[in-house]
C-alpha cells in the first residue's frame, strides 16, 4: 500500500536513497559499468548490477537476497560497497559478515571461506588475490579463497590493522587502511592504536557507545604506516610523526607508494612519496595556511604519466593545479576529484554555490565542461565513456546517463520513489553578503491570507550545504513543515561550502558568531521582500550543528527568536571529534577562550525562550552527554525546557521507525509556542497532494 504521509515514505525509502544507482565503476575500456542500486524505491537488499554500455541492458550480478535465501531475515542484506581489480573482472564485496567474489563475466558470486565478520575487501590489480579487515588483522586469500592467512595482526588489545580513522577525508570510497602495490605482491598498511584515546563521557542515561573518536584537546590514535609482503616481515614507513601525527590518505599507483600526511593544527598539508624498498620518504608536495589547509576528496594524486594533480587556494578561489600551476580560471570553485584516466582528471567545481558541474582537464584537450542545466553534478569516466549524475528540482536521486562518443545514450534507470509532497519555494538570494536561502510556503497559502510564523531551518555550519538545486529529503522536510503552517526558511551562510576559501575561513576562531549573525540578517531580508513572514512568531528548528545553532539562538538572540528545536547538537565544543573542531578553533589548550565562546552551556542559564531539546542515545557523531549536560544545567539554573531522548537511535533518526512520531513532536511543540492555529485542511500533520 502506497504512504500517504511524507514521513511514512521517510521510513520506507530511507530518506529517498532506494532504487538509486550509486558506487559506478567503469571498466578499462568503457564497454560496461558497475554500480550499486535496490530492485525498488523501497527495497533495502542493495543489488551489484553491470550495465553493458553497448546496448544499454543491465545484468543482475549479485542479489544478496538470493545469496543469503539461507537465514534470518534476508531481505534487510545490502551490498553496500565493492571493490575490483584493475580489469573489472573480479569484484569482492562483503555480505552478512563473510567474503564474496564473483567474476563479471560469468558464474555466480561464490562465498569465500574467510575469516569473519569481513570489512574492506578488496582484489589486487591483478585479480589474484583479496585482501579484507577481519577482527583487526589484515588479512589475504588467494582469489579461489585457498590460502587464506594474516599479513599483519594486532599486537596489543587496543590495535588495528588495514583501517586508518581519518584517510576518509580524502577517499572518495570511505575510511581505508590497505592499499595494494600495482603487480599485486606487496601492501602498504596502516596500523592504528587506540591505547591511548579516551573513552567518551558518559551518563547513566547514556552508556557508552562503541566508539574510538579522539575528542578536541586529548590523545589521537596512534596511525603508522608498514609496507609488507605477503608472508615476508613488515617495513615501517618514516615520516616526522611528532609534527604530522594524522595519516588522511594513502595509496600505492604506477609510480610508487605514497602518503598524505598533516599537522595536529592541520595548518601544513605534505604528500609523501615512499620508497618500496626501505619506507624512507620524500616529500613531493607542501601545503600551508594561517588557518587551516583545506583537504579536497581525492586528492592528491597522480596522472599515468607522474604529473601530480593537487589544490590550491589563491586569491579566493580554489584552484586544480597540475604540478603546482593552476588549470582551472578565477573564480571556479574545486568541488572533488572524482579520478584520472592516463593523463585526464574528472572533477566537479561551481561558480555558482548552488549548482556544481561536471569538468575534465587533460595537457591535450585543456579543460571541457561536461554538464550542463541547474543541478548538482557528479559521476565517473574511464576509456571513453562518461557516466554523468545530475541530480536536479525534478526528484530526489536524479537521473544517471551513460555517454559514449558515436553511440547513443544509456540511462541508468533509477527506481526512486516521487515524493507525495510538492515543493513550493522561493529561491533568494539576500543581504549584502549574498546569501543564498530558500523560502517554502504552504500549497494552500495565498498572498494576503495573513501572516505565517516562520520556522527557521537551517544547518549553517562548514561541510554541508542546504541550499542547492537538489531535490533531497531535506528540502522535502521543510516542505512538510511549510504544510503545517509555516512559512520555512533555509540560509547558507559563512563557513559554507561552495563559496570558496575566503568564505569558508569566515569561521575560524568563531564557529557561530559570524552564523548566527547570517540568519539573523536572511531572516529580516526575507521578511522585507514577503510582508506574509510574522517575525513576531519565528523558531528555529535544526540538527547536529544546526541544533546547537537553534539552541544558541534562543539563548543568545531572544528577541529575535521565539522558540527552537535542537537535535544532536554539541553544547561543550571539547565533546566532538578533535580533527573537527580543531580544525576550527584550534587546540583548546591554545585557545581556550574560542571554546569557551562557543559554549552553550555557559549561555544556558539565560535560557528565557522554550526550547526543546533531542538526541539519540546511541548517536557516535555527537556524544549524547552534550544534550544532557545542557538539560542539567538548565534545570540547575531553574529555566524550563522539553528533552526527547531515543534510545537504540543514532545520528540520523529521519528514516527510522520513530520518523513519524518524532515528527509529530516537534509540530506539537513548535505550534504550541508560535500560536499556531488550525491548517485550511485541518489540524493535522499529513502531507499535500
Amino acid at each position: 500500500m502506497a504512504p500517504t504521509t511524507l514521513p511514512e515514505q521517510l521510513v520506507r525509502t530511507c530518506r529517498f536513497t532506494r532504487g538509486v544507482p550509486e558506487r559506478f565503476t567503469v571498466s578499462p575500456d568503457g564497454s560496461t559499468v558497475l554500480f550499486l542500486r535496490g530492485r525498488t524505491g523501497d527495497d533495502p537488499a542493495t543489488c551489484l548490477w553491470a550495465l553493458d554500455v553497448g546496448s544499454g541492458r543491465e545484468r543482475l550480478l549479485a542479489d544478496p537476497v538470493r545469496l543469503l535465501s539461507v537465514g534470518p531475515s534476508p531481505r534487510s542484506a545490502a551490498i553496500e560497497a565493492y571493490g575490483t581489480d584493475a580489469a573489472t573482472r573480479v569484484v569482492a564485496f562483503a555480505l552478512a559478515g563473510g567474503l564474496w567474489r564473483l567474476d563479471t563475466g560469468k558464474g555466480e558470486p561464490r562465498r569465500l571461506p574467510a575469516l569473519g565478520p569481513v570489512a574492506d575487501p578488496r582484489p589486487d590489480p591483478t585479480g589474484r588475490r583479496i585482501a579484507y579487515v577481519s577482527h583487526g588483522a589484515l588479512r589475504v586469500t588467494e582469489a579461489d579463497g585457498a590460502g587464506d592467512r594474516a599479513v599483519a595482526e594486532p599486537d596489543a588489545p587496543d590495535v588495528e590493522f588495514g583501517t586508518a580513522v581519518h584517510t576518509g577525508t580524502t577517499s572518495l570510497d570511505g575510511a581505508r587502511g590497505h592499499w595494494w602495490s600495482p603487480d599485486g605482491g606487496r601492501l602498504l598498511a596502516a596500523r592504528t592504536d587506540f591505547t591511548d584515546v579516551r573513552p567518551w563521557p558518559t551518563t547513566d542515561q547514556a552508556g557508552p557507545p562503541e566508539t574510538r573518536t579522539a575528542l578536541a584537546g586529548t590523545p589521537n590514535p596512534d596511525v603508522t604506516l608498514w609496507l609488507t609482503g605477503l608472508d615476508g616481515p613488515r617495513t615501517p614507513v618514516d615520516w616526522d610523526r611528532t609534527a604530522f601525527e594524522y595519516v588522511v590518505g594513502a595509496g600505492w599507483d604506477a609510480h610508487g607508494p605514497w602518503a598524505l600526511v598533516q599537522s595536529r593544527d592541520q595548518r601544513t598539508v605534505r604528500f609523501l612519496g615512499i620508497h618500496p624498498a626501505d619506507g624512507r620518504t620524500t616529500v613531493l608536495d607542501e601545503q600551508r595556511d594561517a588557518a587551516w589547509v583545506q583537504l579536497v576528496p581525492g586528492l592528491p594524486v597522480r596522472t599515468g604519466s607522474g604529473a601530480l594533480l593537487a589544490h590550491r587556494d589563491l586569491r579566493g578561489t580554489r584552484h586544480l593545479t597540475l604540478d603546482g600551476t593552476p588549470v582551472t580560471p578565477k573564480g571556479l570553485q574545486l568541488r572533488t576529484v572524482l579520478g584520472t584516466d592516463g593523463d585526464e582528471v574528472l572533477f566537479t567545481a561551481c561558480d555558482d554555490p548552488t549548482e556544481t558541474h561536471l569538468w575534465s582537464h587533460s595537457p591535450k584537450s585543456g579543460l571541457r565542461k561536461l554538464s550542463s542545466g541547474p543541478g548538482v553534478h557528479s559521476g565517473a569516466a574511464r576509456g571513453g565513456t562518461l557516466v554523468r549524475v545530475t541530480r536536479d528540482a525534478e526528484r530526489p536521486g536524479g537521473r544517471t546517463e551513460a555517454l559514449r562518443a558515436g553511440a547513443r545514450t544509456v540511462a541508468v534507470l533509477s527506481y526512486a520513489e516521487h515524493p507525495v509532497v510538492d515543493v513550493h519555494a522561493r529561491r533568494l538570494v539576500l543581504g549584502p553578503r549574498a546569501l543564498h536561502a530558500r523560502l517554502h510556503f504552504p500549497s494552500w497559502h495565498r498572498p494576503g491570507d495573513g501572516p505565517l510564523p516562520v520556522l527557521v531551518d537551517s544547518y549553517g555550519g562548514a561541510g554541508l550545504q542546504r541550499v542547492t538545486a537538489e531535490l533531497d529529503s531535506r528540502v522535502l522536510l521543510s516542505q512538510w513543515f511549510a504544510e503545517q503552517g509555516f512559512a520555512v526558511l533555509t540560509t547558507d551562510g559563512r563557513g559554507t561550502p561552495g563559496r570558496g576559501p575566503d568564505w569558508e575561513r569566515e569561521v575560524h576562531g568563531d564557529l557561530f558568531g559570524p552564523v548566527l549573525d547570517d540568519q539573523v540578517i536572511a531572516l529580516h531580508e526575507a521578511a522585507g521582500r514577503h510582508p506574509d513572514l510574522d517575525l513576531g512568531r519565528v523558531a528555529f528548528r535544526g540538527w547536529s550543528f544546526g541544533g546547537a545553532l537553534a539552541a544558541l539562538a534562543v539563548l543568545r538572540r531572544p528577541d529575535v527568536f521565539h522558540a527552537a528545536v535542537a537535535g544532536a547538537g554539541v553544547a561543550d565544543q571539547r565533546l566532538y571529534a578533535a580533527h573537527w573542531r580543531e580544525r576550527f578553533l584550534g587546540h583548546p589548550d591554545a585557545f581556550p577562550g574560542r571554546y569557551d565562546a562557543c559554549d552553550l552551556l555557559l549561555d544556558a542559564p539565560r535560557l528565557a525562550r522554550p526550547l526543546l531539546l533531542i538526541h539519540g542515545l546511541t548517536d557516535t557523531n555527537v556524544p549524547p552527554v552534550n544534550t544532557l549536560r545542557l538539560s542539567e544545567v538548565l534545570r540547575a539554573a531553574g529555566r524550563p525546557h522539553e528533552l526527547l531522548l531515543l534510545p537504540g537511535i543514532g545520528h540520523q533518526p529521519i528514516g527510522s521507525a520513530l520518523t513519524g512520531e518524532l515528527l509529530d513532536r516537534q509540530v506539537r511543540f513548535l505550534r504550541r509556542h508560535l500560536d499556531v492555529g488550525p491548517t485550511p485542511t485541518g489540524e493535522r500533520t499529513g502531507d499535500s497532494s
